[in-house]
C-alpha cells in the first residue's frame, strides 16, 4: 500500500521515463474525491477508450459524459504515445472490481480468475485509458505501446512495485474486454524488463510550429449561398468532434447540414437555446479549432 503521488511527483517521474506529457486544464484538482476515498494505492490499471482521435478522446475523459462525470482516467495515452493528463485523485475508471484480485496485486502474486465485484478500485488504482475503439482491429502503434510501458513503469518505480501491479481493467471487473488488441502478460514482460534498467530521462519537447486556425469570420458570414474553404474546413472539424449530421460532405456551401451540425458542437460544449442554434459565436468558434486555409 502506498500514499497516492502528489500531481508534480507524477509529472517528473513521467518525464523521467521519458514521456512526452501534455496537461489539461486543471487537471491537478480535477477529482471525485468529494464521493469517495483516494487511496492507499496499490497498483495502476489500463484501459482502451472505444473512441478515435485524441482531441474528443481527451475532452471525454476530462469531462466525462451523462450518467459518468469525469475525470474518467489520470492519463490518456494517444496514438503517437503522448500522455495526456486529465485529473489526479479519485477518477472514474475502476469501478468494483474483484477483491481477490486487489490482494493478489497488493502481495504481487499471479492474478485469479476475475469472479465477482465487490471492492471500490477507483480508490486503489491510477487508471490510463488508451485511444483505442476495442474492436481487435483497431492497431497499436509501436510508440503507444511504449508508452503504455513506460507510464506503467513510471509509477511502479517511483512506488517500488513490480510489473505484477499493473493490470487490465478485464482483469478486474467482470464482463470488461479492455484492453482489447495486446495481452496483459506480454505488457507487464516489458515493463519488468523496463524496470530492470535505468529510465530514459527526460525528452526534449519537439519543436513543432504553432497551430493556425481561422480566425471567427462573424454571424454574418454564415448564411445561404455561402461558398467559402472555411465552410468545409469547419464542417470537417465537426466531423472530427462527433457533431457531423452530413448526408454528403461536409462541402463548401452552407447548408442545413452544417447548421445542424454545428448546432450539435454548441450542445456538446453546453450551450441551450437560442446559443445553440447553429450559427457560429466567437467562443464556440475559437473552441473549434478550424485550420487556416
Amino acid at each position: 500500500m502506498a500514499t497516492p503521488l502528489s500531481a508534480s511527483t507524477l509529472l517528473t517521474a513521467l518525464r523521467d521515463e521519458g514521456l512526452q506529457v501534455v496537461e489539461h486544464g486543471s487537471w491537478r484538482t480535477h477529482n471525485r474525491n468529494s464521493q469517495g476515498a483516494w487511496g492507499p494505492m496499490n497498483g495502476v490499471m489500463i484501459h482502451h477508450t472505444v473512441t478515435s482521435g485524441t482531441d474528443s478522446s481527451v475532452t471525454m475523459c476530462y469531462d466525462g459524459y451523462d450518467g459518468l462525470p469525469g475525470p474518467l482516467c489520470h492519463g490518456v495515452i494517444a496514438k503517437d504515445g503522448t500522455i495526456h493528463l486529465v485529473g489526479w485523485g479519485r477518477a472514474n475508471h475502476a469501478g468494483l472490481g474483484d477483491g481477490d484480485v486487489l490482494r493478489a496485486v497488493i502481495s504481487e502474486t499471479a492474478l485469479p480468475a476475475v469472479a465477482k465485484a465487490d471492492t471500490d478500485g477507483n480508490s486503489r488504482f491510477y487508471g490510463f485509458e488508451c485511444v483505442n475503439l476495442g474492436d481487435g482491429e483497431d492497431p497499436w502503434p509501436a510508440a503507444q505501446l511504449e508508452a503504455i510501458e513506460k507510464a506503467a513503469a513510471a509509477l511502479c518505480r517511483a512506488h517500488g512495485w513490480s510489473s505484477r501491479s499493473v493490470i487490465g481493467h478485464k482483469e478486474w471487473q467482470p464482463g470488461k474486454i479492455d484492453p482489447r488488441g495486446f495481452t496483459m502478460d506480454a505488457m507487464r514482460d516489458r515493463i519488468s524488463e523496463r524496470l530492470a534498467g535505468e529510465p530514459d530521462g527526460p525528452r526534449n519537447p519537439p519543436q513543432q510550429p504553432p497551430a493556425t486556425y481561422e480566425p471567427f469570420p462573424g454571424a454574418a458570414f454564415f448564411t445561404v449561398g455561402r461558398h467559402s474553404a472555411v465552410v468545409t474546413a469547419m464542417g470537417e472539424r465537426l466531423v472530427a468532434e462527433g457533431c457531423g449530421k452530413y448526408a454528403v460532405g461536409p462541402g463548401p456551401d452552407w447548408s442545413e447540414a452544417d447548421r445542424t451540425s454545428y448546432a450539435a458542437w454548441q450542445k456538446k460544449l453546453g450551450y441551450s437555446g437560442t446559443d445553440a442554434d447553429g450559427i457560429p459565436g466567437r467562443a464556440s468558434w475559437d473552441r473549434l479549432k478550424v485550420p487556416a486555409v
